[in-house]
């Protein structure tokens, strides 16, 4: 993975965090994707401190952001780099847990925006830039909760279910290219989601951001899985 370039969203906290940092340790550059601009300086100034590839910082808000937005993003990630060889779809919104018939309905489309919209529109933007790597990777981070409906997952987990059926969709698409693309779930992780949909869950049990980066890294350098929905 050495000399590659690799673009992760919400990399400023938690699982994207920790895959930001595992991938740069790997000799990549990483163009690290998020809306907290703190987060994104800091983690830069550990990946500089440990003497990783220098990063990339691109602030940008998933929520808000529009077509032209994913496709200024493109043009500076191809004014800054001959290529892309990896897309790692790390950012989220859980939104709230209620039932349906309940659910605010603009919190109900920024979940949807974030979680399902964005992916696309972003996948999207950069297509162009990943067929001109010879071994280029689009990584989902998924949740059981896009497996298996229960009640009050509301827009989250449709937004989910929905970002696995358009990783399916793209691996067919892109069955005969030099990109490929899967999903992982990581299993239950401590992250900020987590503590908001469980609030009163003990974390000591949990598994880590940095415990699953190893394997999101793994899977990003591999060639052998394709449309792929991967698990802990």
């Amino acid at each position: 993975m050495s000399n590659s370039t690799i673009l992760v969203t919400g990399a400023a906290n938690d699982i994207g965090r920790a895959a930001s940092k595992a991938l740069a340790e790997s000799g990549v550059t990483v163009i690290l994707l998020d809306k907290d601009v703190a987060g994104l300086e800091s983690l830069y100034d550990e990946i500089e401190a440990a003497g990783f590839p220098e990063a990339a910082i691109y602030p940008m808000d998933l929520n808000g952001a529009t077509g032209d937005d994913y496709e200024q993003l493109a043009n500076t990630v191809a004014d800054n780099f001959e290529q892309l060889d990896g897309l790692l779809h790390c950012a989220a919104m859980l939104g709230v847990m209620s039932r349906v018939d309940d659910y605010d309905i603009e919190n109900w489309f920024k979940v949807m925006q974030t979680n399902l919209n964005a992916p696309f529109l972003l996948t999207r933007a950069l297509l162009p830039l990943l067929r001109k790597s010879q071994a280029a990777s689009i990584l989902f981070c998924a949740d059981g909760l896009g497996s298996e409906a229960k009640a009050y997952q509301g827009a989250y987990g449709v937004s989910k279910a929905g970002s696995k059926a358009l990783m399916s969709i793209l691996a067919y698409e892109l069955e005969n290219s030099s990109i490929r693309v899967n999903s992982y779930d990581p299993g239950i992780v401590a992250t900020g989601i987590r503590r908001q949909a469980f609030p009163a869950e003990e974390t000591d049990a949990l598994h880590s951001p940095d415990d699953v980066a190893g394997k999101i890294r793994e899977i990003m350098g591999q060639r052998e899985a394709h449309g792929k929905q991967l698990s802990a």
